[in-house]
Protein backbone atom coordinates (compact mmCIF):
# COMPACT_ATOMS: atom_id res chain seq x y z
CA UNK A 1 0.00 0.00 0.00
CA UNK A 2 1.36 3.50 -0.84
CA UNK A 3 0.17 7.03 0.11
CA UNK A 4 0.22 9.66 -2.67
CA UNK A 5 1.42 13.20 -1.91
CA UNK A 6 -1.42 15.75 -1.55
CA UNK A 7 -1.61 18.57 -4.12
CA UNK A 8 0.16 21.80 -3.13
CA UNK A 9 -2.06 24.24 -1.18
CA UNK A 10 -4.91 21.69 -0.68
CA UNK A 11 -6.36 20.35 2.53
CA UNK A 12 -7.61 17.16 0.96
CA UNK A 13 -6.23 14.04 2.53
CA UNK A 14 -3.89 11.97 0.45
CA UNK A 15 -5.42 9.27 -1.72
CA UNK A 16 -5.00 5.70 -0.53
CA UNK A 17 -4.38 3.08 -3.22
CA UNK A 18 -5.12 -0.55 -2.22
CA UNK A 19 -3.67 -3.41 -4.30
CA UNK A 20 -5.63 -6.68 -3.85
CA UNK A 21 -3.77 -9.86 -4.86
CA UNK A 22 -6.09 -12.82 -5.54
CA UNK A 23 -4.70 -16.36 -5.55
CA UNK A 24 -6.86 -18.97 -7.38
CA UNK A 25 -7.30 -21.93 -5.03
CA UNK A 26 -9.36 -24.03 -7.45
CA UNK A 27 -12.73 -22.74 -6.30
CA UNK A 28 -12.28 -24.21 -2.86
CA UNK A 29 -11.86 -27.77 -4.24
CA UNK A 30 -15.57 -28.62 -4.43
CA UNK A 31 -15.91 -27.50 -8.08
CA UNK A 32 -12.89 -29.56 -9.31
CA UNK A 33 -12.86 -32.86 -11.29
CA UNK A 34 -10.86 -35.20 -9.02
CA UNK A 35 -14.00 -36.75 -7.50
CA UNK A 36 -15.23 -37.69 -10.96
CA UNK A 37 -12.22 -39.94 -11.48
CA UNK A 38 -12.81 -41.68 -8.15
CA UNK A 39 -16.50 -42.13 -8.95
CA UNK A 40 -15.68 -43.57 -12.38
CA UNK A 41 -13.32 -46.08 -10.74
CA UNK A 42 -16.05 -47.04 -8.28
CA UNK A 43 -18.62 -47.57 -11.05
CA UNK A 44 -16.12 -49.64 -13.05
CA UNK A 45 -15.39 -51.84 -10.03
CA UNK A 46 -19.11 -52.34 -9.39
CA UNK A 47 -19.69 -53.26 -13.02
CA UNK A 48 -16.87 -55.79 -12.86
CA UNK A 49 -18.31 -57.20 -9.62
CA UNK A 50 -21.78 -57.68 -11.07
CA UNK A 51 -20.26 -59.17 -14.23
CA UNK A 52 -18.44 -61.68 -12.03
CA UNK A 53 -21.69 -62.57 -10.25
CA UNK A 54 -23.40 -63.07 -13.60
CA UNK A 55 -20.63 -65.35 -14.84
CA UNK A 56 -20.80 -67.44 -11.65
CA UNK A 57 -24.53 -67.88 -12.05
CA UNK A 58 -24.63 -68.50 -15.80
CA UNK A 59 -21.79 -71.04 -16.18
CA UNK A 60 -21.11 -74.60 -15.13
CA UNK A 61 -18.25 -75.77 -12.93
CA UNK A 62 -16.34 -76.99 -15.98
CA UNK A 63 -16.80 -73.66 -17.78
CA UNK A 64 -15.65 -71.72 -14.71
CA UNK A 65 -12.56 -73.94 -14.53
CA UNK A 66 -11.79 -73.14 -18.18
CA UNK A 67 -12.20 -69.42 -17.56
CA UNK A 68 -9.92 -69.60 -14.52
CA UNK A 69 -7.31 -71.52 -16.50
CA UNK A 70 -7.44 -68.87 -19.22
CA UNK A 71 -6.39 -66.15 -16.79
CA UNK A 72 -4.08 -68.38 -14.71
CA UNK A 73 -2.92 -71.29 -16.91
CA UNK A 74 -2.38 -74.21 -14.54
CA UNK A 75 -0.38 -76.22 -17.06
CA UNK A 76 2.03 -73.35 -17.52
CA UNK A 77 2.40 -73.02 -13.76
CA UNK A 78 2.97 -76.75 -13.45
CA UNK A 79 5.67 -76.69 -16.09
CA UNK A 80 7.29 -73.66 -14.51
CA UNK A 81 7.38 -75.17 -11.03
CA UNK A 82 8.07 -78.80 -11.89
CA UNK A 83 11.23 -80.78 -11.31
CA UNK A 84 14.28 -79.35 -13.05
CA UNK A 85 12.45 -76.29 -14.37
CA UNK A 86 15.23 -73.95 -13.31
CA UNK A 87 18.08 -76.27 -14.11
CA UNK A 88 20.17 -77.42 -16.98
CA UNK A 89 17.60 -79.87 -18.31
CA UNK A 90 15.08 -77.22 -19.33
CA UNK A 91 12.08 -78.39 -17.36
CA UNK A 92 13.00 -82.04 -16.71
CA UNK A 93 15.14 -83.87 -14.21
CA UNK A 94 17.13 -87.04 -14.85
CA UNK A 95 14.29 -89.28 -13.62
CA UNK A 96 11.39 -87.02 -14.58
CA UNK A 97 9.59 -88.52 -17.59
CA UNK A 98 6.20 -86.95 -17.09
CA UNK A 99 7.11 -83.49 -15.79
CA UNK A 100 5.72 -84.34 -12.34
CA UNK A 101 7.23 -82.74 -9.22
CA UNK A 102 9.37 -85.30 -7.42
CA UNK A 103 8.35 -84.87 -3.80
CA UNK A 104 8.17 -87.34 -0.93
CA UNK A 105 4.38 -87.52 -1.21
CA UNK A 106 4.27 -87.56 -5.02
CA UNK A 107 2.77 -90.74 -6.46
CA UNK A 108 1.48 -89.60 -9.86
CA UNK A 109 3.21 -91.21 -12.83
CA UNK A 110 2.31 -91.74 -16.44
CA UNK A 111 1.55 -95.38 -15.72
CA UNK A 112 -1.33 -94.23 -13.49
CA UNK A 113 -2.67 -91.48 -15.72
CA UNK A 114 -2.49 -93.07 -19.19
CA UNK A 115 -4.72 -96.09 -20.07
CA UNK A 116 -2.95 -99.35 -20.81
CA UNK A 117 -4.11 -99.34 -24.43
CA UNK A 118 -2.80 -95.81 -25.03
CA UNK A 119 0.69 -94.37 -25.23
CA UNK A 120 2.30 -94.19 -21.81
CA UNK A 121 5.51 -94.92 -19.98
CA UNK A 122 8.05 -97.60 -20.66
CA UNK A 123 5.93 -100.41 -19.22
CA UNK A 124 2.61 -98.58 -18.85
CA UNK A 125 2.09 -99.90 -15.34
CA UNK A 126 2.01 -103.52 -16.49
CA UNK A 127 5.34 -104.72 -15.17
CA UNK A 128 5.91 -108.25 -13.90
CA UNK A 129 4.75 -107.26 -10.40
CA UNK A 130 2.01 -104.87 -11.50
CA UNK A 131 -1.69 -105.56 -11.02
CA UNK A 132 -2.75 -104.36 -14.48
CA UNK A 133 -3.32 -106.91 -17.19
CA UNK A 134 -0.94 -106.75 -20.12
CA UNK A 135 -2.33 -106.82 -23.60
CA UNK A 136 -0.14 -109.80 -24.43
CA UNK A 137 -1.60 -111.84 -21.57
CA UNK A 138 -5.15 -110.99 -22.58
CA UNK A 139 -4.46 -112.01 -26.16
CA UNK A 140 -2.98 -115.30 -24.97
CA UNK A 141 -5.98 -115.93 -22.71
CA UNK A 142 -8.36 -115.20 -25.59
CA UNK A 143 -6.65 -117.86 -27.68
CA UNK A 144 -6.87 -120.31 -24.78
CA UNK A 145 -10.59 -119.63 -24.36
CA UNK A 146 -11.23 -120.14 -28.07
CA UNK A 147 -9.30 -123.42 -28.08
CA UNK A 148 -11.11 -124.66 -24.98
CA UNK A 149 -14.51 -123.77 -26.48
CA UNK A 150 -13.78 -125.80 -29.62
CA UNK A 151 -12.56 -128.73 -27.51
CA UNK A 152 -15.70 -128.86 -25.35
CA UNK A 153 -18.04 -128.49 -28.33
CA UNK A 154 -16.25 -131.27 -30.20
CA UNK A 155 -16.37 -133.63 -27.23
CA UNK A 156 -20.07 -132.94 -26.69
CA UNK A 157 -20.84 -133.60 -30.34
CA UNK A 158 -18.87 -136.87 -30.33
CA UNK A 159 -20.64 -138.25 -27.25
CA UNK A 160 -24.11 -139.59 -27.97
CA UNK A 161 -25.22 -139.28 -24.35
CA UNK A 162 -24.11 -135.65 -24.11
CA UNK A 163 -25.01 -134.49 -27.61
CA UNK A 164 -28.53 -133.59 -26.53
CA UNK A 165 -27.04 -131.18 -23.96
CA UNK A 166 -25.34 -129.06 -26.63
CA UNK A 167 -28.16 -126.52 -26.66
CA UNK A 168 -27.87 -126.15 -22.87
CA UNK A 169 -24.25 -124.98 -23.06
CA UNK A 170 -23.46 -121.39 -23.99
CA UNK A 171 -20.07 -119.70 -24.30
CA UNK A 172 -20.13 -115.94 -23.66
CA UNK A 173 -17.16 -113.57 -23.75
CA UNK A 174 -17.36 -110.97 -20.99
CA UNK A 175 -15.20 -108.16 -19.65
CA UNK A 176 -13.75 -110.52 -17.03
CA UNK A 177 -13.16 -113.58 -19.21
CA UNK A 178 -15.14 -116.39 -20.86
CA UNK A 179 -18.33 -117.53 -19.19
CA UNK A 180 -19.76 -121.02 -19.71
CA UNK A 181 -23.49 -121.10 -18.98
CA UNK A 182 -25.11 -124.45 -18.21
CA UNK A 183 -28.79 -123.61 -18.73
CA UNK A 184 -31.97 -125.51 -17.86
CA UNK A 185 -35.22 -125.41 -19.80
CA UNK A 186 -38.76 -126.73 -19.42
CA UNK A 187 -37.73 -130.24 -20.50
CA UNK A 188 -34.41 -130.66 -18.78
CA UNK A 189 -32.67 -129.69 -15.54
CA UNK A 190 -29.00 -130.02 -14.65
CA UNK A 191 -29.95 -130.73 -11.05
CA UNK A 192 -32.68 -132.85 -9.56
CA UNK A 193 -35.63 -130.55 -8.95
CA UNK A 194 -35.16 -128.48 -5.79
CA UNK A 195 -31.88 -130.18 -4.86
CA UNK A 196 -28.12 -129.77 -5.37
CA UNK A 197 -27.65 -133.23 -6.87
CA UNK A 198 -26.30 -133.18 -10.42
CA UNK A 199 -28.02 -135.53 -12.85
CA UNK A 200 -25.58 -138.00 -14.51
CA UNK A 201 -25.52 -136.24 -17.88
CA UNK A 202 -24.83 -132.85 -16.29
CA UNK A 203 -22.08 -134.37 -14.15
CA UNK A 204 -20.46 -135.77 -17.30
CA UNK A 205 -20.75 -132.42 -19.04
CA UNK A 206 -19.01 -130.60 -16.19
CA UNK A 207 -16.38 -133.34 -16.31
CA UNK A 208 -15.68 -132.43 -19.95
CA UNK A 209 -15.32 -128.78 -18.92
CA UNK A 210 -12.90 -129.84 -16.18
CA UNK A 211 -10.80 -131.75 -18.72
CA UNK A 212 -10.66 -128.69 -20.99
CA UNK A 213 -9.68 -126.16 -18.33
CA UNK A 214 -7.44 -128.37 -16.20
CA UNK A 215 -4.31 -127.41 -18.09
CA UNK A 216 -4.92 -123.66 -17.96
CA UNK A 217 -3.89 -121.21 -15.24
CA UNK A 218 -6.88 -118.87 -15.32
CA UNK A 219 -8.76 -118.19 -12.07
CA UNK A 220 -12.32 -119.53 -11.96
CA UNK A 221 -15.55 -117.98 -10.73
CA UNK A 222 -18.77 -120.00 -10.34
CA UNK A 223 -22.18 -118.38 -9.93
CA UNK A 224 -25.46 -120.18 -9.31
CA UNK A 225 -28.84 -118.86 -10.53
CA UNK A 226 -32.42 -119.98 -9.89
CA UNK A 227 -35.86 -118.99 -11.06
CA UNK A 228 -38.25 -117.09 -8.80
CA UNK A 229 -40.48 -120.03 -7.86
CA UNK A 230 -40.58 -119.92 -4.03
CA UNK A 231 -40.29 -122.72 -1.50
CA UNK A 232 -43.08 -123.62 0.88
CA UNK A 233 -40.96 -122.90 3.95
CA UNK A 234 -38.22 -120.37 3.08
CA UNK A 235 -36.63 -120.88 6.50
CA UNK A 236 -35.78 -124.49 5.64
CA UNK A 237 -34.72 -123.84 2.01
CA UNK A 238 -34.84 -120.84 -0.29
CA UNK A 239 -33.45 -119.75 -3.65
CA UNK A 240 -30.42 -118.07 -2.05
CA UNK A 241 -29.38 -121.30 -0.39
CA UNK A 242 -30.17 -123.33 -3.51
CA UNK A 243 -28.21 -121.12 -5.92
CA UNK A 244 -25.10 -120.97 -3.72
CA UNK A 245 -25.27 -124.71 -2.98
CA UNK A 246 -25.51 -125.54 -6.68
CA UNK A 247 -22.49 -123.34 -7.35
CA UNK A 248 -20.59 -125.23 -4.65
CA UNK A 249 -21.72 -128.59 -6.10
CA UNK A 250 -20.34 -127.48 -9.49
CA UNK A 251 -17.05 -126.50 -7.84
CA UNK A 252 -16.75 -129.92 -6.22
CA UNK A 253 -17.35 -131.63 -9.57
CA UNK A 254 -14.66 -129.52 -11.25
CA UNK A 255 -12.26 -130.25 -8.40
CA UNK A 256 -12.89 -133.99 -8.71
CA UNK A 257 -12.11 -133.58 -12.41
CA UNK A 258 -8.59 -132.37 -11.59
CA UNK A 259 -8.97 -128.58 -11.35
CA UNK A 260 -6.68 -127.23 -8.64
CA UNK A 261 -8.33 -125.83 -5.52
CA UNK A 262 -6.26 -122.63 -5.60
CA UNK A 263 -7.77 -121.59 -8.94
CA UNK A 264 -11.27 -121.06 -7.56
CA UNK A 265 -11.52 -117.28 -7.14
CA UNK A 266 -15.17 -116.88 -6.14
CA UNK A 267 -18.17 -119.13 -5.50
CA UNK A 268 -21.52 -117.38 -5.13
CA UNK A 269 -25.26 -117.69 -5.49
CA UNK A 270 -27.51 -114.86 -6.61
CA UNK A 271 -30.91 -116.61 -6.46
CA UNK A 272 -33.28 -115.04 -9.02
CA UNK A 273 -31.70 -111.57 -8.94
CA UNK A 274 -30.04 -111.83 -12.37
CA UNK A 275 -32.60 -113.56 -14.60
CA UNK A 276 -31.78 -114.48 -18.16
CA UNK A 277 -35.45 -114.05 -19.08
CA UNK A 278 -36.12 -110.72 -17.45
CA UNK A 279 -39.82 -110.44 -18.27
CA UNK A 280 -40.58 -113.83 -16.70
CA UNK A 281 -38.43 -114.57 -13.67
CA UNK A 282 -40.23 -117.89 -13.16
CA UNK A 283 -39.05 -119.18 -16.56
CA UNK A 284 -37.02 -122.40 -16.06
CA UNK A 285 -34.27 -121.05 -18.35
CA UNK A 286 -33.32 -118.72 -15.51
CA UNK A 287 -32.03 -121.79 -13.66
CA UNK A 288 -28.39 -122.06 -14.61
CA UNK A 289 -24.81 -122.32 -13.40
CA UNK A 290 -22.18 -119.98 -14.86
CA UNK A 291 -18.53 -121.05 -14.88
CA UNK A 292 -16.28 -118.09 -15.77
CA UNK A 293 -12.61 -118.41 -16.70
CA UNK A 294 -11.15 -115.08 -15.61
CA UNK A 295 -8.33 -113.23 -17.32
CA UNK A 296 -4.98 -113.60 -15.61
CA UNK A 297 -2.84 -110.80 -14.24
CA UNK A 298 -5.32 -109.05 -11.91
CA UNK A 299 -7.99 -109.43 -9.35
CA UNK A 300 -11.57 -110.09 -10.35
CA UNK A 301 -13.47 -106.93 -11.25
CA UNK A 302 -10.41 -104.76 -12.03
Amino acid sequence: MAAARAPHGSNQPPKIIIVKKIIDAGHGGHHGGAWKVAYADFVTAMMAFFLLLWILGATTEKQRKSIADYFTPTLVEMKKNSAGSNGIFGGSSITDKDNYPHKAQQTGTRSLTIPVAATGGNREGSGDKGSLKTMATRAEDAKTFSRMKRQVEAQIASNAKLAKLGKHVRFVMTRDGMRIDLVDDADYSMFALGTTALVPEASGLIGLVADAIRGTQNPIMIRGHTDSVPYGDPRAMNNWMLSSSRAEATRRRLASGGVEEARFERIEGVADREPMIGDNTADPRNRRVAITLLYRGGSFGQ
